[in-house]
């Protein structure tokens, strides 16, 4: 029997003492709700899902229902990505929002579950073999934080897709400042160099399908730099997967 299954066993056997001790609760409202791992009614109703149509090559939604099938948006028509497709698990919201910062910044990594098969909802069909690699921190923030959250996703989404997971893949060089407020290319010269392949997993990533994770797509700045880093170590797709994304209309 695999470790996964183990743990998942022990889980369920300790689950109604857990829920006893500390009675379920709804990560986002603090409703009561029937078990540990989801969210109540109302919240799941205001969980902003994406849905179709949607681009053929970014999944980002189109306002026409008459688009036909393969339609491409604006934004990759001028500029054609250089990722695989993208699969967001929500459209950034204020539920997503407090559920994103419940777990990044107040800490609940046990949200981590719940998130990730948000984001396996919306994965396209895998054929293949499959690499999950998380959006790397800088060790500096690694430390204060105490956990890349990405990191803990992309363990998730590779245990739900039976695909290995390297969480070391990418390294974050050197330091970045926010990059919000800033423009395209100031966000372009903020990355720059900033983000690179680990020598010790090259051949593992050369010729790989990779999925790429993170916990908020907002510009695209940093995933960009990721897929170009392991495009150039001879990745041959590259998935970007995240839990909320944020559109810029």
């Amino acid at each position: 029997m695999s470790m996964g299954k183990v743990r998942s066993n022990i889980a369920e056997v300790f689950a109604p003492l857990v829920d006893l001790i500390y009675p379920p609760r709804c990560p986002v409202c603090g409703s009561g709700i029937r078990s540990q791992t989801g969210l109540c009614g109302d919240c799941w109703a205001d969980l902003r899902i994406p849905g179709e149509p949607a681009c053929a090559s970014c999944q980002r939604p189109l306002n026409s229902e008459d688009v036909g099938q393969g339609a491409i948006c604006a934004v990759c028509m001028a500029k054609p990505p250089a990722h695989d497709g993208i699969a967001a698990g929500t459209l950034y919201g204020d539920i997503s929002r407090k559920l994103v910062l419940s777990y990044k910044h107040g800490r609940k990594t046990a949200l981590a579950p719940l998130m990730a098969r948000l984001i396996g909802a919306r994965l396209p069909r895998l054929d293949g073999q499959w690499i999950v690699v998380p959006v790397p921190l800088h060790r500096w923030r690694l430390w204060s934080r105490g956990f890349n959250q990405a990191a803990l996703l992309a363990r998730e989404i590779a245990r739900s897709t039976d695909s290995s997971v390297a969480v070391d893949a990418l390294l974050r060089t050197r330091r970045t400042p926010s990059l919000g407020g800033l423009g395209q290319k100031a966000r372009a010269r903020a990355l720059s160099g900033a983000i690179a392949l680990n020598p010790r997993r090259a051949e593992k990533i050369a010729g790989a399908q990779v999925i790429l994770i993170d916990d908020v797509l907002t510009s695209g700045a940093t995933s960009d730099a990721c897929v170009r880093a392991l495009k150039r170590a001879g990745a041959s797709k590259v998935v970007i997967a995240c839990f909320a994304r944020v559109l810029d209309e």
